[in-house]
């Protein structure tokens, strides 16, 4: 073999030793590097829900606060997130509804019947947000809200019930021998009627003797009036008195107070509710606006959001029912709590129909 021939074997032996080493090399890949960790992405609200309160803002103790108990209520067990502005004035009404439908708030509650007309303006402009009116009725069906309104003549006839048998048992040394009981309203509205109604009703279904005096105020807010309505119904011989009158309802206490009645409260438990009042509050009719507020937050999660409906919680849907007797509660014969349930198992049962005007 001569020289020439000999590099060329060499040469060739050479590359056929590159060719086999590169796969080797290929193979012997870099390691992969390890993909970051990712950043915990904050988990979105199940909802956004928010309320315009009336005038009377929050710490009414009344409508305002239930209605935001709700709210708190599907914060903590819906995961909601929850936004409330007061109002101050009710030219706040609207300008409060803007800036919660421009944040992106649905549904909202606009709380207490006088925010009715704004709604009925205002729902039409954000068509894409869900409104629950609280005790606002819509005659004309607005397909983005839904009314939610209560059976306040339910409630009001178990108080009756209690005024009625009252009146006649003497537990208590207030309760006079005349067989009369009153009623002080507020504004003489149809709502404010259905109160006296059932009020009346459930008296007169355990006690058809029983003398019902109604007087009304004219006014949610005047206390003197209240007072002095109180007053007169004391004069007059009613020992225990129910009141659907705001804020003139404190009068009438302080009349039962001062004269030696008993009273009934109204929407909130009032023992609770008006400091010092235990001496003469007997219980109260609870209009349970939280719970309203709670299932329609619910129904909008669940896609069940009845717009274009006015709802109706009574006595079967937990939209209303009688306090505790609180201090009374040892004094209140059995039999009368007897009674209460069973008026109020025949009216969820559809046996007592009570009446909504007087």
């Amino acid at each position: 073999m001569n020289a020439k021939t000999s590099r060329i074997l060499a040469l060739l032996l050479a590359l056929m030793l590159v060719v086999a080493f590169v796969p080797g090399c290929a193979a012997e890949e870099e390691p992969a590097e390890e993909p970051a960790a990712e950043e915990p992405v904050a988990e979105e609200p199940a909802l956004k829900a928010a309320m315009v309160t009336d005038v009377g803002g929050l710490g009414d103790k009344s409508f305002n606060d239930l209605a935001y108990e709700g709210l708190k209520r599907a914060e903590s067990e819906l995961g909601v997130e929850i936004e409330v502005l007061e109002s101050a004035e009710i030219t706040d009404y609207e300008t409060n509804i803007d800036s919660l439908a421009n944040a992106g708030f649905s549904p909202i509650f606009a709380v207490g019947f006088l925010m009715t007309d704004t709604v009925v303006k205002m729902a039409p402009q954000y068509p894409d947000t869900l409104f629950g009116g609280v005790d606002e009725f819509f005659e004309t069906p607005i397909p983005n809200v839904v009314g939610l309104n209560f059976k306040e003549e339910e409630g009001s006839y178990l108080a009756g019930v209690v005024a009625g048998m009252a009146t006649v048992d003497k537990f208590d040394t207030r309760l006079n021998d005349k067989n009369v009981i009153g009623f002080v309203g507020g504004m003489d509205t149809p709502l404010i009627r259905k109160f006296e109604a059932g009020y009346a009703a459930g008296a007169k279904a355990v006690n058809p003797d029983v003398q019902v005096i109604a007087l009304y105020t004219g006014s949610f807010t005047d206390q003197a009036k209240g007072k002095e309505l109180g007053l007169s119904l004391i004069e007059q011989g009613a020992d225990v008195i129910y009141a659907a009158a705001g804020a003139c309802g404190t009068g009438t206490i302080q009349a039962c107070q001062e004269k030696g009645a008993l009273f009934i409260g109204v929407d909130a438990d009032q023992y609770l509710t008006v400091p010092g009042s235990g001496d003469v509050m007997l219980t109260s009719m609870m209009k349970r606006v939280d719970n309203a507020v709670y299932m329609t937050i619910e129904s909008v999660i669940n896609d069940e959001f009845a717009g274009g409906t006015n709802q109706v919680f009574g006595l079967k849907e937990g939209g209303v029912e009688l306090a505790p007797y609180h201090d009374f509660e040892s004094k209140v014969p059995q039999a009368i709590k007897d009674a209460v349930q069973k008026a109020t198992d025949d009216i969820v049962g559809g046996t007592i129909t009570v009446p909504e005007a007087p």
